[in-house]
């Protein structure tokens, strides 16, 4: 995990599964900084500063405006430099996903489950 708390993006998601996500990443990293992204210009890094995010949780089909297809053409080109999962119920998306760059992500449908809680924890640990 990094040093400072976790700066976790909620890109392309509606109003309702934000705050579903967002309970979610709390639960599971109390200290964590979520922000919801609905623009390209927010994935940006700030310049000076605190650096971007440090997880991004992708839709599949984004909400709000981007320049992107879908929520894996945006993981495709994003995931050399930040780290994506992909927040899709359908398994040939999650493949699609992890073909484009992602980590291995989780449905709506498993927001209770502890899978949910493992993929962001492996997503935000680092690897030793």
């Amino acid at each position: 995990m990094p040093s400072n708390p976790p700066r976790v993006a909620l890109v392309g998601h509606c109003g309702f599964d934000s705050g579903s996500l967002t309970r979610l990443v709390r639960s599971t990293f109390p200290e964590a900084e979520v922000a919801a992204v609905n623009h390209d210009q927010q994935l940006a890094p700030p310049t000076g500063g605190q650096a971007g995010f440090d997880l991004l949780l992708v839709n599949r089909v984004l909400d709000g405006r981007f320049d992107a297809a879908d929520g894996i053409d945006l993981i495709r080109t994003v995931s050399a430099h930040t780290p994506s999962l992909l927040i899709s119920n359908f398994p040939e998306a999650q493949a699609d996903a992890e073909a484009a760059g992602a980590q291995p992500g989780f449905g709506k449908s498993d927001l209770s489950s502890p899978i949910a809680a493992e993929r962001l924890r492996d997503a935000l640990t680092p690897t030793t």
